[in-house]
C-alpha cells in the first residue's frame, strides 16, 4: 500500500509540474503591453507640448516605463500630478493586468524643446521604452488646444 500511495503521489507532482510549465508557455507569466487613446493637444508654447495616452498590461508580469522620445522634441520627460503639484518621474511602474493612465490634470508627457511645432491634424511619432518588454511605437494625433477625450472635442 506504501509503495503505490508514492506511486500515485508521484504522478499527481508530475502533472502539477507539467500543468505549471503550460501555463509559462502560454504568454500570462510575461507582460502584454497595448497603447490606446493617444493624443496631443495642439501646443500653445513654441517649445513645448504635453502628450497623453493609456498603458495597457493584459500580462501576468509588471513592467515599468523608463523613457519616452520622439524626433519632435529634444527631450520628453514624464511627470506625476498629486494635489495639484506636478512631479518628473524617471520612470513609471505599470502593475500586471493593470493601467498606466497620462491625462490632462494627471500623469503626463512632456514634450520639451520642440524642434517643430506639430499642428493639428497631423500625428507625432512616440517611442516608449520599458524595463524588461519591447519597444512600443505610437503615432500620437495632434488635436485642438482645448480637446476633451471624454466629449470627443
Amino acid at each position: 500500500m506504501t509503495r503505490r500511495t508514492a506511486l500515485t503521489a508521484a504522478a499527481l507532482a508530475g502533472t502539477l509540474a507539467l500543468a505549471g510549465c503550460s501555463d509559462s508557455g502560454s504568454g500570462s507569466s510575461k507582460a502584454q503591453l497595448s497603447v490606446s487613446g493617444p493624443y496631443m493637444p495642439q501646443p500653445v508654447s513654441a517649445d513645448m507640448a504635453a502628450g497623453f495616452l493609456t498603458i495597457t498590461n493584459k500580462g501576468g508580469a509588471k513592467d515599468e516605463l523608463t523613457s519616452v522620445t520622439s524626433d519632435i522634441a529634444g527631450q520628453v520627460t514624464m511627470h506625476s500630478t498629486m494635489g495639484g503639484a506636478m512631479r518628473e518621474q524617471g520612470s513609471f511602474a505599470l502593475p500586471a493586468h493593470g493601467q498606466l493612465v497620462f491625462k490632462s490634470g494627471g500623469n503626463h508627457l512632456m514634450f520639451e524643446k520642440l524642434k517643430r511645432q506639430p499642428k493639428q491634424g497631423q500625428t507625432v511619432t512616440v517611442k516608449l521604452t520599458f524595463a524588461t518588454s519591447g519597444p512600443l511605437t505610437v503615432e500620437m494625433p495632434v488635436k485642438s488646444a482645448t480637446y476633451n477625450p471624454s466629449t470627443g472635442h
